[in-house]
């Protein structure tokens, strides 16, 4: 799951607006891709998290129900966040390209 806390503090987005006024705009691509990399690799690992313990349970493995659902919501919460960023994005992408010249 993307820890808001985490991100805030791993890019130290608050304290780089001043610096990213010096840097190339080629820095700031492979900052923000490496920014969207890193979320997508978190949902992903969310997903098979709960894949690991969806089937361990269906195995007859030891493990208790309420850590697979917990997964699973974790999974579904960070899925559907991911979609709705998305969403965002590119309904802003649409208004810009809306706009007029």
């Amino acid at each position: 799951m993307i820890d808001r806390l985490n991100v805030l503090n791993k890019y130290q987005l608050p304290n780089q607006i001043n610096t990213m006024a010096s840097k190339s705009s080629s820095d700031s691509i492979n900052q923000f891709s490496t920014f969207l990399k890193d979320a997508i690799n978190q949902v992903n690992k969310a997903s098979n998290a709960s894949d690991l313990m969806t089937n361990k349970l269906a195995s007859g493995e030891k493990v208790d129900l309420h850590e697979v659902m917990i997964a699973a919501e974790k999974s579904g919460v960070t899925l559907l966040t991911t979609i709705e960023v998305r969403n965002k994005v590119v309904e802003a992408y649409q208004e810009i390209m809306r706009m007029q010249v």
